[in-house]
């Protein structure tokens, strides 16, 4: 099949790429004439562990393309997938579709013959329809169907998530547009993945659901540590004890300093919003969007407790800036939150993040970026963790007492053991646990 992917952010170059892999070819269209010149070069706009290598081969095996000129890409495909982004309009958190809309319009007036036209984009309820009025009204004579197919790739683990799926959900009353989007699944249809056909409205909002869920167990075991340090329990045990229970089951419930990300913070914002418009609120993902924000808040405060109740003058190393590892995205970062705090107490702030560090710098003023771990810590009073990155959890913590000033450690991501670091001389703080 012939692929259209409008968009090449992290969803469309992700899909554009792995749908490429699965023998289609694909078309990645983008405005932005700079981004389209660096993936002719193989260059990322985007850190995802393996991408570039699948580009690259599907770029020399002549299934991946990428242009500025929508035309002859969207006239020749088979299905046109909208991949652009919706981020929380200002002023009132609603999810912002102009991108969405506006490649609407573009394809209406491109498509030729039959063509199915995807919204792979995180949109509300009701958006679809949108999307086929503003289509039918441009081309009435046009023959299309419009198609929710909702992405669930996790950064850091996109294209696994892509390739081996829990599930691919696609919300469509059109048989013809079903059989299509089996042909392009045809490959995990093969590997026996459910694949959930269902009406669009419905498919739209089970993205919203989705993540709207995981951030409440995220949000509830955050509450849980701060249960477990005010009466001396552990978060970690009580999580396993928890997960274990089939019912509940393990993932999303590792105690630390809030979510951030592209999805979470945006998709509860905007559910919350449609919630509302329509008189249903959901008072849980109400709480759980306040929680969250006043929780990253507040471990700027862990930190400084844990340094004796004053920053002023003293130098913490900070290891971490991206939301999480094996990513370099810093929106909603927790570390937006906590450094800004620590900066205004009086702290200077060393920093290292192994790939965030270009994207952070061009939203925090007034620290310094450092080229390692063992640089941030240099000299320090102290040492915080703010991002679970691999290269952190084997730290030489001979080196690292060795290094810092003073032998404060506040881990924020409960990467290392409190006994262990008690051994080795630390005043180790984590999140959840007894010291």
């Amino acid at each position: 099949m012939r692929v259209a992917m409008i968009g090449t952010g992290y969803v469309g170059l992700v899909s554009g790429a792995c749908f490429a892999d699965f023998g289609h070819v694909v078309t990645c269209v983008d405005k932005d004439a700079s981004k389209i010149d660096r993936l002719h070069k193989n260059i990322m706009p985007i850190y995802e562990p393996g991408l570039d290598a699948l580009v690259e081969q599907n770029v020399r095996e002549e299934r991946l393309f990428f242009t500025t000129d929508a035309k002859e890409a969207i006239a020749d495909a088979d299905a046109v997938f909208i991949a652009v982004g919706t981020p929380s309009r200002r002023g009132d958190g609603h999810a912002d579709l102009s991108y969405v809309y506006a490649a609407a319009e573009e394809i209406a007036e491109l498509i030729d013959g039959f063509t199915m036209i995807v919204t792979k984009s995180t949109v509300p309820v009701g958006t679809g329809d949108e999307v086929e009025e503003i289509i039918r009204k441009k081309r009435p004579d046009a023959d299309f169907a419009v198609v929710s197919n909702p992405e669930f790739l996790r950064e850091g683990a996109a294209i696994k998530d892509f390739k081996i799926p829990d599930r691919v959900v696609v919300g469509t009353d059109s048989e013809r547009a079903r059989e299509l989007m089996r042909e392009l699944y045809r490959p995990l249809f093969l590997n026996e993945t459910p694949i959930l056909f269902t009406a669009r409205r419905t498919s739209e909002l089970i993205k919203y659901a989705a993540n709207a869920f995981l951030a409440v167990k995220i949000t509830f075991i955050n509450e849980m540590a701060e249960l477990c340090e005010a009466v001396g329990a552990n978060v970690q045990e009580v999580s396993r004890g928890i997960g274990l229970d089939g019912r509940i089951g393990n993932k999303f419930l590792n105690a630390g300093p809030g979510y951030g990300g592209s999805c979470f913070p945006k998709d509860t914002l905007a559910l919350t919003k449609t919630a509302n418009d329509h008189n249903t609120p959901v008072r849980i993902v109400d709480t759980v969007v306040e929680v969250n924000a006043a929780r990253k808040k507040a471990m700027a405060g862990k930190v400084i407790k844990a340094m004796g109740g004053d920053v002023s003058g003293k130098t913490i190393g900070v290891l971490g800036l991206a939301f999480k590892q094996n990513t370099d995205d810093m929106r909603d970062a927790p570390s937006l939150d906590i450094i800004p705090a620590l900066i205004e107490a009086g702290a200077i702030i060393k920093a290292f993040d192994p790939e965030a560090m270009e994207e952070a710098a061009k939203l925090m003023d007034g620290l310094n970026y450092v080229e390692n771990a063992y640089e941030a810590v240099d000299g320090a009073d102290a040492m915080v963790i703010l991002t679970e990155w691999d290269q952190f959890r084997a730290l030489d913590l001979d080196r690292i007492k060795e290094s810092l000033k003073s032998d404060i450690v506040v881990d924020l991501r409960n990467i290392y053991s409190p006994e262990d670091m008690a051994k080795r001389g630390f005043e180790y703080t984590s999140i959840g646990r007894p010291s």
